[in-house]
């Protein structure tokens, strides 16, 4: 288990975000251990994203930027088979330790991996318009 928990902290890099003295648990977790996932694992979420509108929301392409946006905060948030699969991408990559820190405080650790990743999907919404064109 060792050798797998070395591997995962230096195959995702570095903390992203401010972690002081003052920072909360849920902060440090957040900035330690979620934040390096999410930009790890960036192209996957694209992907999987892309593929989910294209399944389910065919003329997501045709959409305003600003539906795009509500369709990205609306899939996430309300789609619960589509929410747990992009929680299982971020916790495949959790250290046993990791696992049981999230495990104490799940509800607000997934309210912020979700958040994250949907600001993350929102700022490059640009991306999406991309592959319509290459529809």
């Amino acid at each position: 288990m060792a050798d797998r928990d070395t591997f995962l902290r230096e195959f995702r890099g570095e903390t992203l975000g401010t972690v002081s003295a003052q920072s909360s648990a849920d902060e440090l977790f957040q900035n330690q251990t979620i934040r390096p996932i999410l930009k790890l694992q960036n192209d996957l979420f694209i992907a999987v994203f892309i593929n989910y509108v294209n399944k389910n929301k065919a003329d997501f392409y045709s959409y305003t930027v600003e539906k795009k946006l509500q369709v990205i905060e609306n899939s996430i948030q309300k789609d619960i088979k589509f929410r747990n699969s992009l929680k299982g991408i971020v916790m495949a990559l959790f250290t046993i330790e990791e696992y049981e820190t999230y495990i104490q405080n799940s509800s607000s650790l997934n309210k912020r991996m979700m958040n994250l990743l949907i600001d993350r999907l929102k700022s490059q919404v640009q991306l999406f318009e991309l592959e319509s064109n290459s529809n």
